[in-house]
């Protein structure tokens, strides 16, 4: 089930069993049969976790989604509710609590998980409804980083981005620190760390006091990782505003992927069948998972999805030769040869069915008039075309009333690559979007001031042409079907947090101490000292494994982008300076993102950024790379 955890230059495995082996062991603790009752959101993170024929070894019989009113009948003994800290939630538990007790015999016996840490706050309020005491076992569960892919971890915080530049809450920087602090325990201590940006100060900073304040921390595991790189999202907001164009990324642009799964159109998927039409078509989305324990979708995903099309259809004429050779098999041998690849081959045929309708139906997109436009729009602000006067594509857009996300995506663009826009060009943008969309949206707009998406231009200079420049962000020639840079990602566009990333490596912060000094936030450098004897001593070609933490988000381009730069070290064809960062899009989560970062969706009434939000690492061995998410 796990075989795509182990698949890259780090082991995953063991960071699952971790997980399954805490939860085992709060199972235990609830001796009897048992029902859970699940906060919905922690249903697709635990999926990866654990599926429910572990539960059901642990005598779990019944599940049910958290909701209010009485619990649905359940002939178990105890009654587990996993769920997030929040106060909204424990009002729904109040009220199934109370509703339990009036009047059933025998009493069942309850317990509380928090995912992923205890809340005082939430037990004193569970305490002044008067239900704490029911409550037979309260601890909590440390979900910190979800094995997602061999390369990628996910903390799956939807709300980190908001928590921490719209509300100033911390807190998801503690959970990151956490979390790091468990995979050191794991994986071994990390030499060396840098950051860029005030959240990953934070993050750097806790660690180091956790690890003095735990000296028992310190293990005698012999480091899998040299470098770990913690990044802020809002050193780098352009990336994440940018229609991502490799084909995993537009899968997420467009319909969305959850905890690695999507849910898709089910017209394309349909069976057809001679002589019936479109009699019976299903009605449920096609959900399908989305991860390197498919062979196809692990070759295709990071590809720009102009270069999809030749390798589904190569891919077409393999599998097709393949079921063609029954006609020559002849001997017995032969025969029981070809039966054993069967199932092999049919699988292959099916995710080749799949991932052909998948494209279809991003193509039907892409190739419409408008998705054009709106590209258009983008690459020019990412050129620096026009970014200083009002954009008659945004002007039209608006007047049309097209999806306010749309709006307000074209135009943070515009202010980041403009460093603020003027403040006419900003009063007129928002005054069209209040008169357009209402005035309600008033907190949308400040909440994307304070976010720093949209702001007016001060009297300072603006950075962006020369960092554009010093980086090379912008990239004229794009390979999209062989590319030789991470640009392809966004056809043109090099996401400046993987450029970061790269240049990191070598030749080192110090060539761009300018350019870094124009971004938001410090930049720094630790180290941890290693005990005696687990010091590397590198051999001759070895390369380097560099965690990349996204804090705040990151999406699938980038780490598509990532991955393409693991690649080209690997095949010795790596570069140095700024010409081999990891392209980002506006997807998924970080790369151990790390998938997590997937990308910020919850939007208008809080921030723009219509990806998922998540606090994301990312692994780059040799470059190899793995990411880590916080969602």
């Amino acid at each position: 089930m796990a075989a795509h955890l182990s698949s890259g230059r780090v082991n995953l495995t063991a960071l699952r069993e971790a997980g399954r082996r805490e939860l085992r062991e709060f199972l235990d603790k609830c001796a009897g049969s048992k029902a859970i009752v699940w906060d919905e959101y922690l249903t697709g993170p635990f999926g990866l976790i654990a599926q429910y024929s572990l539960l059901k070894e642990h005598e779990v019989e019944k599940m049910f989604t958290l909701k209010p009113g009485r619990l649905p009948p359940a002939d178990v003994k105890n009654i587990i509710f996993f769920v997030r800290p929040k106060l909204e939630l424990m009002d729904i538990i109040t009220d199934n609590v109370l509703r339990e007790d009036r009047g059933r015999s025998p009493q069942r016996d309850f317990h509380i998980l928090f995912v992923p840490r205890r809340s005082l706050l939430c037990e004193q309020w569970l305490k002044e409804q008067g239900v704490l005491g029911s409550f037979i076992h309260r601890e909590q569960y440390s979900l910190d980083l979800i094995p997602f892919d061999g390369d990628l971890l996910s903390m799956e915080s939807e709300s980190a981005f908001k928590e921490c530049y719209l509300e100033s809450d911390q807190t998801s920087l503690y959970h990151a620190a956490k979390g790091l602090m468990t995979l050191q325990a794991l994986y071994g201590t990390i030499p060396q760390i840098f950051g860029k940006g005030d959240c990953a100060r934070h993050v750097a900073n806790m660690m180091i006091r956790m690890k003095r304040e735990f000296p028992g921390s310190q293990n005698s595991i012999f480091p899998v990782f040299d470098t770990l790189l913690l990044l802020d999202r809002n050193v780098d907001l352009l990336t994440p505003l940018a229609t991502q164009l490799t084909y995993e990324g537009l899968i997420d642009e467009i319909y969305g992927i959850q905890n690695t799964y999507v849910k898709l159109p089910p017209e394309k998927f349909a069976p057809k069948k001679q002589g019936e039409g479109g009699k019976d078509l299903p009605t449920e989305p096609k959900k399908l998972q989305l991860n390197s324990a498919e062979e196809l979708y692990a070759e295709i995903r990071d590809k720009n999805f102009n270069a999809v099309g030749s390798v589904l259809s190569k891919k077409a004429k393999i599998i097709s030769a393949a079921f063609e050779e029954r006609h020559h098999a002849k001997t017995v041998g032969e025969i029981k040869q070809f039966v054993s690849q069967l199932p092999h081959m049919q699988a292959a045929r099916s995710s080749l069915a799949n991932h052909t309708s998948i494209a279809e139906l991003i193509k039907d997109i892409t190739t419409s008039e408008d998705f054009f436009d709106n590209l258009t729009v983008e690459q020019e602000f990412m050129s620096g075309i026009d970014t200083d006067k009002v954009n008659n594509y945004i002007e039209d857009c608006i007047a049309q009333k097209h999806p306010l996300i749309k709006i307000l995506r074209l135009v943070c663009l515009q202010s980041v690559c403009n460093s603020g826009l003027k403040q006419k060009v900003l009063d007129h943008y928002k005054r069209e979007i209040l008169q357009t969309y209402g005035y309600e949206h008033i907190l949308t707009l400040n909440n994307l001031e304070k976010a720093g998406l949209l702001k007016p231009q001060t009297g300072g200079r603006n950075n962006y042409p020369t960092i554009r420049k010093t980086l090379r962000l912008w990239m004229d020639d794009v390979n999209e079907q062989n590319p030789n840079d991470i640009s392809y990602v966004y056809s043109g566009y090099a996401p400046l947090s993987v450029r970061l990333a790269q240049l990191l490596a070598r030749p080192g912060w110090r060539s761009i101490e300018e350019v870094l000094k124009m971004l938001p936030g410090p930049h720094f450098e630790e180290r941890q000292q290693l005990p005696t004897g687990l010091q590397k001593k590198r051999q001759h070609g070895e390369n380097r494994v560099t965690l990349v933490f996204f804090l705040g988000g990151v999406t699938y381009a980038e780490i598509a982008a990532l991955r393409f730069l693991s690649q080209m070290e690997d095949g010795g064809r790596g570069g140095a300076g700024s010409s081999q960062p990891q392209g980002a899009g506006r997807a998924m989560p970080d790369s151990f993102a790390i998938h997590f970062l997937k990308v910020l969706r919850e939007l208008l009434a809080f921030v723009l950024f219509s990806y998922t939000v998540l606090l994301g690492a990312l692994l780059l061995a040799g470059w190899t790379t793995y990411f880590l998410v916080l969602k």
